[in-house]
């Protein structure tokens, strides 16, 4: 699995990091994968193509890198310290200075309301008589407030995280009761967070129950990196979403070491998807060819057409290679062509010097969805545009106007 990752990144930015990131990309879609058995235990342990056996290990039935698999880069330190965390980073401080800034083994609830008074929808207008109903008011507010914080405090967790706001008497009752908040963390975080250390996230404090307080995570702790402060959340039991925290020199480079990641962890979920190769330097396309061209001579008239034509096209990437390595096309490819007819299927071109190799000793493997997809796409593509019958092309209100005029002047 990492030789075929190297394959994808060798001839980018980080290939001289090709090890270290690798790892990080097959980490974290490894982290992130979940099969039918985490989902919903289907069918007591039967997925939809049937009950699990014991011997093969389980599909995976969902890999969401784009969701759960979030990348921050924080600049300012070297490549090499980059790591896949076991579960969540947020960017993000303590509401109060006197809430503890490390936890282990946190209770965790998660919010999607705020813990303030109620506001009026639209503009509120109150007419008050006395000053006795102004203290009512106040009062009112505190009770409202306070009645939020008993039914949160009432599951006795030790960490509480809102998408939403904290007002200054939340913090208060909080912090009497040695809990720590976090205030406005974006709904993409909050639905990290509750995939990695188990909870449920709760609109309304009324509904808390005790089974939506999250117990899978090891530790709780915030560091200060550069100027701003960071949460860790992390060696959570079995976190099922994971932050890869970038560390590089500068910006530029660590967007540059970000988009090539994310083709590392594409080509990794691929794989874990359609666990099939192919080998790669054009050997699939060649022996793809070949066989084309030997059924073409098996069919007669205007019906062999479309086999030379799609077998001559197939060329295309042998050729490719070896004119970028600098080779002679037509040797390099006729010496192919006689390896494959050997039977070797699995000879292909060496991209660096040209040279014919076979590629299972060389190293170079593609995933067959992905090759399987770029010819089908290229079949369907070439199918549509020889549907087209003719090109109908249409002039402007302006351009029709001014060329009459200009007829007119001439008669």
């Amino acid at each position: 699995m990492i030789s075929l990752i190297e394959s994808s990144i060798g001839t980018k930015t980080i290939s001289r990091y090709s090890e270290l990131m690798c790892g990080l990309a097959l980490r974290a879609v490894r982290t992130v994968s979940q099969d039918y058995s985490f989902t919903s235990n289907l069918n007591n342990g039967a997925t939809p193509n049937g009950p699990t056996s014991k011997s093969a290990p389980p599909r995976p039935h969902e890999i969401d890198i784009k969701r759960y698999a979030r990348v921050e880069k924080i600049p300012g330190d070297e490549i090499e310290n980059s790591r896949v965390l076991d579960g969540v980073m947020l960017n993000k401080d303590i509401t109060h200075p006197s809430m503890r800034r490390r936890i282990e083994s946190p209770r965790i609830i998660l919010l999607d309301c705020p813990l303030e008074y109620k506001k009026g929808e639209s503009q509120t207008n109150i007419e008050i008589s006395n000053e006795d109903s102004w203290n009512r008011i106040l009062q009112i507010e505190e009770e409202q407030v306070k009645k939020m914080c008993d039914s949160i405090l009432a599951l006795k967790p030790d960490l509480v995280i809102t998408e939403k706001g904290v007002s200054d008497l939340a913090q208060h009752y909080f912090v009497k009761a040695n809990v720590t908040a976090l205030r406005r963390v974006r709904k993409t975080d909050n639905n990290r967070i509750a995939r990695a250390v188990g909870a449920t996230i709760v609109n309304r404090v009324d509904d808390l129950t005790e089974s939506d307080v999250g117990t899978g995570c090891g530790l709780f702790e915030i560091e200060k990196i550069g100027d701003e402060y960071f949460t860790f959340l992390t060696k959570c039991k079995n976190p099922k979403a994971c932050t890869i925290l970038l560390r590089g020199p500068s910006k530029d480079i660590l967007n540059e070491i970000e988009r090539n990641l994310q083709d590392a962890m594409s080509v990794a979920r691929n794989v874990m998807f359609h666990p099939r190769l192919c080998p790669g330097g054009g050997a699939t396309e060649m022996a793809v060819s070949i066989r084309l061209a030997q059924k073409a001579k098996s069919v007669e008239g205007v019906a062999q057409w479309p086999y030379k034509a799609i077998a001559d096209a197939m060329e295309v990437i042998p050729r490719t290679l070896i004119q970028n390595a600098g080779a002679s096309p037509i040797r390099i490819l006729t010496r192919l062509r006689a390896e494959q007819a050997k039977g070797g299927s699995s000879w292909g071109v060496n991209g660096d010097t040209g040279a014919v190799v076979d590629m299972k000793e060389y190293g170079v493997w593609e995933p067959e969805a992905v090759k399987l997809q770029s010819i089908k796409t290229a079949v369907e593509s070439a199918c549509l545009l020889l549907r087209v019958d003719d090109i109908c092309s249409a002039k402007s209100a302006k351009q029709a106007g001014g060329a009459s005029m200009a007829g007119g002047g001439d008669e």
